[in-house]
């Protein structure tokens, strides 16, 4: 049986799935993920130490909250196609500017910018951009997206430690740069435009409706309140680990090397566990693909606590296993609870308080790793029980 069986996608949208995905591992790749790598090159360059670099991109992340509301909304009116566009000439400008930078006040400026791009061009645009193309459809899509997406860091850290070291940690942000303007533009100019809205406030799902009607969510801000509280919790464990993953493996006793090698298997696990559940679960309701992913988080903390170095790898897949699901739910739950209508703008609103608990995950869990040591693990417990309590009190609603 196919992966992804064509009669359940619209004329098209395989392509346009291709194309969403690959602008997302690239995007992701030249800026979400370059701090890790040029943090230590950029504050040695600067004069500075790396943990301003990483307030600098805290001040990106607060950047994107605030972003993604108003992406969303754009792309509910006019589709996604000349928003992702605006959003690679951004990028390209903002990393540009990066290679340029010779203070504090500069870098944090540019990194505000990069946050902005980032806000409107990330998978919550993506997810936006499909929904808007192929409403309730787009579910498959948003699995497909996520399936590029989940190679991000398996390309993108490599390569742009290969051109630190080659050339330097400028030059690295140029060439990203050029990335952006060579390949990704041209990708997404060639994406469909977006049907014509339809008029009407009458709830329904066609791809095109704007935006759902106030009376549309009433009696459902119960949902909204555990839903935000969900993905905040999950997007604190995610970038915490994709800020400080091979330093926590190495605090539990692994080498340098072998941390790396290990970390290195988040990528391939999240993209097995999304193509598991779509094979497995995609006639399921989301709700069920997201609280059974869960459970990974308190196993993978339980395996490297009780482990030590030898549950590295047990770590490294268990999270990635449940985090590559939970990517994927934060796009499709939504879509399955509330339908199409206003996808957008709620995915953007939904997604608010994630974006604030993101841009304090590098310095708070950083903080309770350097103060606790493996100790800091119980901070993961703490977030994926929040999530998972919210998730079970959710009920499988679906319009």
């Amino acid at each position: 049986m196919p992966l992804f069986p064509a009669h359940s996608f619209a004329p098209g949208q395989v392509l346009t799935t291709c194309k969403l995905g690959l602008g997302q591992m690239l995007s992701w790749g030249s800026a979400f993920y370059l701090p890790a790598i040029l943090a230590g090159a950029m504050g040695e360059s600067l004069g500075i130490a790396p943990s301003r670099i990483f307030a600098a991109f805290s001040v990106a992340l607060l950047m994107m909250a605030l972003t993604g509301p108003v992406a969303g909304r754009l792309i509910d009116r006019w589709g996604g196609r000349p928003l992702l566009m605006a959003t690679n000439v951004l990028f390209a400008l903002g990393l540009a500017l990066l290679s340029q930078v010779q203070t504090q006040g500069q870098l944090f400026a540019v990194w505000w910018l990069l946050g902005l791009a980032m806000g409107a061009g990330l998978y919550e645009a993506a997810f936006a951009t499909s929904v808007r193309l192929y409403g309730k459809a787009a579910r498959g899509s948003i699995v497909g997206i996520t399936l590029f997406g989940g190679f991000a860091s398996t390309l993108s850290w490599p390569l742009t430690t290969w051109l630190l070291h080659s050339w330097g940690w400028r030059e690295a942000c140029l060439v990203w740069a050029a990335v952006q303007l060579l390949v990704l533009l041209p990708l997404h100019a060639s994406l469909p435009h977006a049907p014509a809205r339809a008029r009407t406030d009458v709830a329904a799902d066609p791809a095109g409706v704007p935006a759902a009607p106030a009376a549309a969510l009433r009696g459902q801000w119960l949902s909204l309140v555990l839903l935000a509280l969900t993905f905040a919790a999950i997007w604190f464990i995610g970038t915490s680990m994709m800020s400080h993953l091979p330093r926590l493996l190495m605090v539990s006793g692994a080498t340098a090397t072998a941390a790396v090698a290990a970390a290195a298997l988040v990528g391939p696990a999240q993209v097995a566990s999304r193509i598991a559940d779509y094979v497995f679960l995609r006639r399921a309701h989301p709700l069920w693909s997201a609280r059974i992913a869960v459970i990974a988080y308190p196993v993978a903390a339980l395996a490297l606590a009780l482990l030590g170095a030898s549950g590295a790898w047990v770590y490294a897949l268990a999270f990635g296993l449940g985090n590559g699901i939970m990517t994927v739910v934060i796009g499709t739950l939504p879509l399955a609870m509330f339908g199409a209508q206003g996808y957008g703008q709620r995915q953007g609103l939904l997604m608010v308080p994630a974006r604030m608990t993101q841009a304090s995950a590098p310095f708070l869990f950083g903080l309770a790793l350097e103060q606790w040591q493996l100790g800091a693990l119980w901070v993961l417990m703490l977030a994926a029980s929040i999530a998972g309590t919210a998730l079970w009190c959710l009920r499988p609603k679906q319009v």
